[in-house]
C-alpha cells in the first residue's frame, strides 16, 4: 500500500497520522508511506524523527489575508505535483490547514480520500471538505451531526501513545519514589501540554502563596519553557518548595502517561488527545480549556466528559488559585463520586482504535 498522510501543525494532529502510519507498516511491512505538511510547524521534528519522509507545502487558512490565501491556492499545485510523483494508493488528512490543500488535490486526481477529526467540534477544513472525502472518521460521537454533508462518518476515536496495562502496586511505589511523594494524601496531576500553559501556572502559584495546608498533593509539570519563571515567581512570593512535601514541580514529566495512572485527578487543557487518554485510563478531571481556538473546539471536548459527570469545566479567564483550590477540595471530599467519575470517563473510551482505522482504510480502497 501506498499512502500520504497530511498532518501539520500541533501534535494533536501528527502524532495520530504517525500512528495511523505505523499501524498500516505493522500490517503492512512493505508499505510506502510520507508526510506531507508545512515548513513551519512541529511536524518538521516528529515526522522525521518517527522515520518518516516529510514533503512540504504552503497553506493556511482562508480568510481576510490575501497573500496568504494566495498561498494556499498555491499549496493545492504543489500537493498535486507530489501526489503525481508519488502514487498513492489512498491520501489520508488527520487535521490542520494542510488537510485543505492536498485533500483537494487527490480528489482532483480521482484518488480515495479519508480524514480523521479528533476534536468534538470539527474544524473548518473537514466540513469544507466533506463533500468530497470518501470517509470520515471521528473521536467523539458529539462530531457526527456537526458534519451534516459527509458521504460516511465512521466512530473510531483518537490513537493515543498510552501504555492501558494497569500498575502494580509495586510499580505504583516506584513511580512515587522517583518522584519523591507517597501517596497518604489524593495526588493531583495538573500540565499544559509540553509547553506548559501560563495561566494553569499562575493559578498554581496563586494557591502555594495562600500557605494553607492542602488536603492534598501536587504534581506540575511547569512546561520547559515556563518552569524557571515558576520557580522565580515561587521564590518573590516566598513559597519554599523544597521545604513542601506536597507540591512537586518538573520542566517536563517524560512518562506523564504513567504518572497519569497514579493520579486521583488531572487539572490539564482538553485537547483531543488529552481526552482521549483520560478516557482511556479512567481519571476524574478538571478541565481549563484554551480559549481564542478555533470554533472553541477545547471546550466542546470537555463537555464530553462533563456530560457524564466525569470532569469539572473552569473557564479561562475565571481560573484562579482559590477556585482551583475549591473544585479540587469539593471532589476530593466525596470518594465515592470521585471513583465514579473515573468509571463514567473510562465509558466513553474506545478500544482497538488503530484496528477500527485500518479496517476503514482496507474499506474504503475496496469500495473504490
Amino acid at each position: 500500500m501506498k499512502v500520504i498522510i497530511a498532518a501539520a501543525g500541533t501534535a494533536g494532529h501528527i502524532n495520530p497520522g504517525i500512528a495511523i502510519a505505523n499501524k498500516i507498516k505493522k500490517e503492512e511491512p512493505k508499505s510506502e508511506i510520507i508526510f506531507i505538511g508545512t515548513d513551519r510547524g512541529l511536524e518538521n521534528d516528529l515526522v522525521p524523527r518517527a522515520g518518516y519522509k516529510l514533503e512540504r507545502v504552503e497553506a493556511y487558512g482562508l480568510g481576510k489575508n490575501i497573500i496568504k490565501n494566495f498561498k494556499t491556492f498555491k499549496g493545492i499545485f504543489q500537493a498535486k505535483k507530489i501526489i503525481k510523483e508519488f502514487k498513492p494508493d489512498i491520501v489520508i488528512g488527520v487535521g490542520g490547514y494542510i488537510c485543505g490543500p492536498v485533500l483537494l488535490a487527490a480528489h482532483k486526481l480521482k484518488l480515495p480520500t479519508m480524514l480523521h477529526e479528533s476534536n468534538a467540534f470539527p474544524g473548518k477544513a473537514v466540513k469544507m471538505l466533506a463533500k468530497i472525502t470518501d470517509t470520515i472518521l471521528i473521536s467523539f460521537e458529539d462530531a457526527r451531526n456537526r458534519i451534516p454533508n459527509a458521504k460516511k462518518i465512521v466512530l473510531t476515536g483518537t490513537p493515543i501513545k498510552i501504555n492501558t496495562k494497569e500498575l502494580t502496586e509495586n510499580q505504583k511505589k516506584e513511580l512515587l519514589k522517583q518522584i519523591n511523594l507517597n501517596d497518604e494524601k489524593p495526588i493531583v496531576l495538573i500540565f499544559g501540554g509540553s509547553q506548559g500553559a501560563k495561566k494553569i501556572n499562575e493559578a498554581v502559584i496563586d494557591l502555594l502563596s495562600q500557605n494553607k495546608k492542602l488536603n492534598y498533593k501536587i504534581v506540575l509539570s511547569a512546561g520547559e519553557k515556563q518552569y524557571n519563571n515558576v520557580i522565580e515567581q515561587c521564590k518573590e512570593r516566598n513559597i519554599d518548595i523544597s521545604k513542601n512535601s506536597d507540591v512537586r514541580i518538573f520542566p517536563y514529566i517524560y512518562d506523564m502517561g504513567e504518572i497519569e495512572k497514579i493520579s486521583d485527578i488531572l487539572v490539564c487543557r482538553s485537547g483531543a488527545t488529552t481526552i482521549a487518554e483520560i478516557s482511556t485510563i479512567g481519571k476524574p478531571a478538571i478541565f481549563i480549556p484554551l480559549p481564542n481556538v478555533s470554533n472553541n473546539h477545547q471546550t466542546y471536548n470537555a463537555k464530553v466528559l462533563e456530560n457524564v459527570n466525569a470532569a469539572k469545566i473552569i473557564k479561562n479567564d475565571e481560573l484562579t488559585g482559590e477556585k482551583l483550590d475549591n473544585t479540587i477540595n469539593l471532589m476530593i471530599s466525596n470518594k465515592t463520586n470521585l471513583k465514579i467519575m473515573g468509571e463514567n470517563a473510562k465509558k466513553i473510551s474506545i478500544t482497538n482504535i488503530e484496528d477500527r482505522i485500518y479496517k476503514e482504510i482496507k474499506e474504503t480502497l475496496t469500495n473504490m
